[in-house]
Formats: C-alpha cells, sequence, structure tokens
C-alpha cells in the first residue's frame, strides 16, 4: 500500500428495503479497491446466512462487553435487544490491508462513522421512491412477518428525517439509474485526494 494514499470509507445507509444493499453488493463488483465491513449483530442468524461472511453473529451479553471495551465503532439497538453495530478490528484489518472500506449499516450508525472519520468518508442515503413504495417492497420479499413490516415502516418514517445529514441522497426509483449514479458519485470521491 502506498504510504502516502488515505484510504477512504463509503458509507451506505437506509431504511430496510430501500435498496442499500444491492447498492453495496453494485459497488463491490466495479473494481473500486472496496472492501465491505462485516457488521456484527444479535440478531438471530436468517437461513442461508453465515457467520462472518454476511455478519458477525454474537450473543448479547458478549456485544454488550465490546460497547463497555469500547471495541464498536458505533452500534445501536435497533429492536428492544437486537443490536447491530460496526467491529472497529474489521475497519482497521481492512485499511490495512490496503484497502477502501464499504459499509452497509444503518441510519444513525453511518452518521456515526461519517462524524468519526469526517471527509474521509462518504455518506450516503438510499431513500426510497416513497413510503407505500418501501412497504410494497418489503411485503414482496417475504422475510418478514406482517408485525416485522409494520416496524420496519415505522422506523423509516422516522430514518428518512436523518437523510439531509448524509453527503449524498441517492433515490431508488429505477434501480439502473441508482447504480450508474452512486458508481459515478463513489468514483468522483475515490479518485478525490
Amino acid at each position: 500500500m502506498d504510504p502516502g494514499i488515505k484510504k477512504k470509507l463509503i458509507i451506505v445507509s437506509a431504511p430496510s428495503g430501500a435498496g442499500k444493499t444491492t447498492i453495496v453488493k453494485h459497488l463491490l463488483t466495479c473494481d473500486l479497491g472496496l472492501a465491505f465491513s462485516i457488521s456484527a449483530t444479535t440478531r438471530a442468524i436468517r437461513p442461508g446466512e453465515l457467520d462472518g461472511k454476511d455478519y458477525f453473529f454474537l450473543s448479547e451479553t458478549d456485544f454488550r462487553k465490546m460497547i463497555e471495551a469500547n471495541e464498536l465503532l458505533e452500534w445501536e439497538e435497533v429492536y428492544k435487544g437486537t443490536f447491530y453495530g460496526t467491529l472497529k478490528s474489521e475497519v482497521n484489518r481492512l485499511i490495512n490491508e490496503g484497502n477502501h472500506v464499504i459499509f452497509d449499516v444503518d441510519v444513525v450508525g453511518g452518521l456515526n462513522i461519517k462524524k468519526f472519520y469526517g471527509d474521509q468518508a462518504f455518506a450516503i442515503f438510499v431513500s426510497p421512491p416513497s413510503v407505500a413504495e418501501l412497504e410494497s417492497r418489503l411485503t414482496g420479499r417475504k422475510t418478514d412477518s406482517d408485525e416485522t413490516i409494520r416496524k420496519r415502516i415505522e422506523k423509516a418514517r422516522w430514518e428518512i428525517d436523518f437523510a439531509p445529514g448524509f453527503d449524498f441522497i441517492l433515490v431508488n426509483d429505477s434501480l439502473e439509474k441508482a447504480k450508474s449514479e452512486v458508481l459515478k458519485r463513489v468514483t468522483d470521491f475515490l479518485n478525490n485526494r
């Protein structure tokens, strides 16, 4: 790694179902020197997920110990007893390997990472075209109960209020257009020394 090149961070946040994971996966295929920061969570593992690949799955007790030991860059209790966070050790490992780091994190976590890294980070808020469209997407995924979807929509309404705190708001009304637009913005940010 060239010591004169400071590694940068790309933060992608959005309400659940707005398309942030799809956007992150797209950027990871674009040969930008990005490495994905795997988040830690206390939520149950879903079918098809792997520990250490999709998330670091931790017990609530272990997660709370990491909070106390200041081992998390950011964390949030997203739902009662369900924590998500970013391990400082994971981010440092990726940077030390010579990568720019990309995050797929919740809105509050994204703003906390941005605050920590300042101009070294580019924070993107992926916005659904509307709350009604978001609800339709969540229902169509068929991964959550009606009650979980209701909670996610309620939370999304609250999260959308944070969008102005991000560097860039990407309205995901057309996936191909959103992919093209985000690639241009991220490329410009990474190339701006």
